[in-house]
């Protein structure tokens, strides 16, 4: 009797343990749905206003954008330290005073110049899930190709004090590129990835990237922001040997097709390219 109690309880755990799973996985599916859902409202015309480009705007000729992907009003926090990168480089640019408020864009942004560039930063004033909103509607309004738009963003896999440029490619993750990936309908932009390590400890993933830097984190922090902004300034000032024929906006997935299509037609042969994406 008390083996088959033992099978019984064993058994009733198992069953509980499977159905917690199938409950947590529709979750994350509803909760993903659930953002796509949002974004696209976002997006849609009835929150658009009746100017939505400026005259000026598309006849000044190829723009970038740098966006600081964060949530609002939490510009010190871990998860936010591309917004403060993106305020750094503003301010090595001399241009902090210049933030101005669009309500279209749902964003702060400034328009400036790198070597003769025209530059847009962009500080999204929507939650970090959503942030994607923004960039779109920034994309469309300054007349930005999404291939031209750096995201500045955390990253949980890398420790503090190294920074990467990502070309392109998955979100890995991160919330905020996933919205930019979803409303740009592309993957092509690449990115800025600054590294905040994981937590340590019993501390969560989430009470880790919400909460601020220490103060021995913030010393190693102002070495970051000057590297980073050095690499952003070296980026912007690249002069694009594509510039006549910039590469097509790829459908999310749809890159490496669109590099090797790219590689073709400037090559004149109709070969395969055998080239891999970068990653």
């Amino acid at each position: 009797m008390s083996r088959m109690k033992k099978g019984s309880v064993l058994s009733k755990f198992c069953q509980y343990l499977l159905n917690f799973f199938k409950k947590l996985i529709n979750f994350l599916m509803m909760r993903r749905l659930l953002t796509r859902v949002i974004n696209r409202v976002l997006l849609s015309d009835p929150f658009s206003p009746a100017m939505i480009i400026e005259a000026e705007i598309h006849n000044q000729g190829r723009r970038k954008m740098v966006v600081g992907l964060g949530n609002p009003g939490m510009e010190g926090t871990r998860h936010s330290v591309g917004m403060t990168v993106l305020g750094a480089l503003a301010a090595r640019l001399g241009v902090a005073h210049r933030w101005r408020g669009d309500k279209y864009v749902s964003g702060e942004v400034i328009l400036s110049e790198v070597q003769q560039t025209n530059v847009v930063l962009l500080r999204p004033r929507l939650l970090m899930n959503v942030n994607g909103v923004s960039v779109a509607k920034a994309a469309a309004k300054y007349g930005v190709k999404a291939e031209d738009i750096l995201l500045v963003h955390d990253e949980l896999d890398k420790p503090l004090g190294k920074i990467a440029i990502k070309h392109g490619g998955s979100a890995r993750g991160h919330n905020g590129v996933r919205s930019c990936v979803d409303c740009l309908q592309t993957d092509v932009m690449p990115r800025l990835r600054i590294g905040i390590g994981r937590p340590t400890g019993k501390t969560s993933v989430d009470r880790h990237v919400l909460g601020r830097f220490t103060t021995e984190e913030q010393k190693l922090l102002d070495s970051v922001l000057v590297q980073s902004v050095d690499l952003l300034l070296s980026q912007l000032s690249q002069q694009d040997s594509q510039q006549d024929s910039p590469l097509p906006s790829s459908p999310a997935g749809g890159r490496q097709a669109a590099q090797k299509r790219n590689e073709r037609a400037r090559s004149g042969s109709p070969a395969e390219d055998s080239a891999a994406a970068q990653s």
